[in-house]
């Protein structure tokens, strides 16, 4: 067996944190962690991806980075969150989109409405942070 001849360069950057990804279990509950710099969500069709990804790991929720959205979901006349809520509900999937969405409830009093009416369900929350969303998983008092 031949000895390389050069010593391999190993990469000293401080790495930053990243936004969980793939499955992991919170309270004991299975949470899909999909990856912030995926591809946008538009629609039913990606929405159908990620139920179809859920299913195959077996997740009870699925978390969306609010930046994977296209400002169209924001935008409660253009039924895309309808759309895609309405898909996860179909397959008894639920749904937290996390990050900030100030940008986009500070124009729209329905926006912040569907927010706060969402919020306090139990199929749809919209959570500034994955500590929130361990949070409201967590056992209640």
């Amino acid at each position: 067996m031949r000895e390389p001849t050069e010593t391999p360069q190993v990469d000293q950057t401080p790495q930053t944190p990243q936004a969980p990804q793939g499955l992991q279990h919170i309270h004991g509950v299975p949470v899909l962690f999909c990856a912030s710099d995926g591809e946008p969500l538009r629609g039913e069709r990606e929405a159908l991806d990620l139920i179809g990804d859920a299913f195959s790991l077996g997740a009870a929720w699925v978390v969306i980075p609010a930046g994977r959205f296209e400002d169209a979901f924001f935008q409660l006349s253009t039924r895309v969150a309808g759309d895609i809520v309405q898909k996860f509900v179909n397959y008894r999937l639920r749904v937290a989109v996390v990050g900030d969405i100030a940008r986009h409830t500070a124009g729209s009093t329905a926006l912040r409405d569907f927010v706060r009416e969402s919020n306090r369900g139990t199929q749809l929350w919209f959570v500034p942070d994955t500590e929130a969303l361990s949070t409201r998983l967590g056992p209640q008092p």
